[in-house]
């Protein structure tokens, strides 16, 4: 079984962050590791970091902020090109999950001086990503950040580079949702504009994250970008592009799905049948298509489940299945096993609900089937 995520923030790498904070004068490390042990076990993962960022904040010694940032760049680890999932704290300085309570305090306590934090944060990203405390940088500092972020993207240190996208993006999941770029996008299109080409993937997939992420709100301006980004494009940046335009295609946008290859589903059937008709929760639905054809035609083919939600409505959630090439007076039969079980992000209700098939991002095929679920 999978560690607990909250077991990253324990007491070893508390003892280890005292080590380190213990260098700035001033800092009571017994204090502080004792606050920050102090009922660690109960706490969830956010909550045990939390806790460490508020037992830091109480034994820094009084200063101005700015100096205190100083104090802590002067600890931080002294590699800056390693992998995100490589970055173990060692004796030679901070870096890795050790630095996620310092981004909450930067992000809580930086934005009176929100220059020297945007630089602290740069600093910070190369040891661990800084992408969640920087954002109430963009939302209470909007110009200044995007100052920073037009750099950012600029620099020779891919994290830095990531930062300028994935710190931007409106909808970071888990993170401080951006209004100010959901409502209007435009300021952050040169910004990704310039890493598109980026020689890491690991900036590139930031890109189409935050595409994907613009998207959802304005769904014609991320089309349009994606047929210009086409033109020519190379292999890494058409990956870039079909990554950017994943839940544009899944809700059938026709601009997105053109911009791939994918027209209009004319003179396409489906056949959709759905087993057991009747299933238990933990259980799994058997799905077989069948697909005809007038002429030849490349096909996106996605399914999507219709949940029974607790207003006694359904709601479609789409999932991806295959592409292929649908052949004239060739049938081409599908065949997938779905699995129906409790997840974090979904509750089940029971009652009857819904299979659906989309081909190029129009509906063709639906069944129904009746879900139990124990307990209810």
């Amino acid at each position: 079984m999978a560690e607990p995520l909250k077991n990253l923030f324990n007491p070893r790498l508390i003892r280890a962050m005292g080590t380190h904070l213990a260098r700035i004068a001033g800092f009571d490390r017994a204090r502080f590791e004792a606050e920050a042990l102090d009922g660690l076990d109960g706490l969830e993962m956010m909550q045990r970091s939390a806790r460490i960022t508020s037992a830091l904040r109480a034994n820094l010694p009084e200063a101005a902020f700015p100096e205190t940032l100083t104090a802590l760049a002067g600890l931080l680890h002294p590699e800056t090109e390693a992998p995100l999932d490589d970055m173990p704290l060692d004796e030679r300085g901070l870096r890795g999950w050790a630095l996620v309570p310092v981004g909450n305090l930067v992000a809580e306590d930086g934005l009176g001086c929100p220059e020297e934090s945007l630089r602290f944060l740069r600093e910070m990203t190369m040891r661990f990503s800084a992408e969640f405390a920087v954002r109430p940088f963009f939302r209470d500092h909007t110009a200044l950040a995007l100052d920073h972020a037009r750099a950012w993207a600029g620099d020779a240190n891919f994290h830095v580079r990531r930062l300028a996208s994935e710190g931007s993006r409106p909808r970071l999941p888990w993170g401080l949702r951006l209004n100010v770029f959901i409502d209007d996008p435009a300021p952050l299109v040169p910004i990704l504009t310039r890493l598109r080409d980026d020689e890491i993937e690991y900036v590139r997939r930031s890109v189409a994250n935050s595409l994907n992420d613009i998207g959802k709100d304005h769904p014609d301006l991320v089309a349009g970008l994606a047929v210009g980004w086409s033109k020519g494009a190379s292999a890494p940046r058409r990956k870039l592009v079909k990554h950017a335009l994943r839940t544009l295609i899944k809700a059938g946008h026709p601009g997105a799905l053109a911009v791939m290859g994918y027209g209009p589903p004319e003179g396409v059937t489906a056949r959709l049948e759905v087993a057991p008709k009747a299933v238990q929760l933990g259980d799994s639905l058997t799905l077989k298509v069948t697909l005809e054809g007038t002429h030849a035609l490349p096909v996106l083919i996605d399914f999507a489940v219709h949940f029974r939600k607790a207003d006694g409505g359904l709601g479609p959630k789409v999932f991806k299945w295959t592409e292929a090439r649908l052949e004239p007076g060739t049938p081409l039969a599908l065949q997938k096993r779905v699995p129906l079980r409790d997840v974090t992000t979904r509750r089940h209700y029971p009652g009857k609900q819904a299979v659906s098939v989309q081909v190029n991002g129009a509906t063709l095929a639906e069944a129904p089937f009746d879900l139990t679920v124990p307990g209810t």
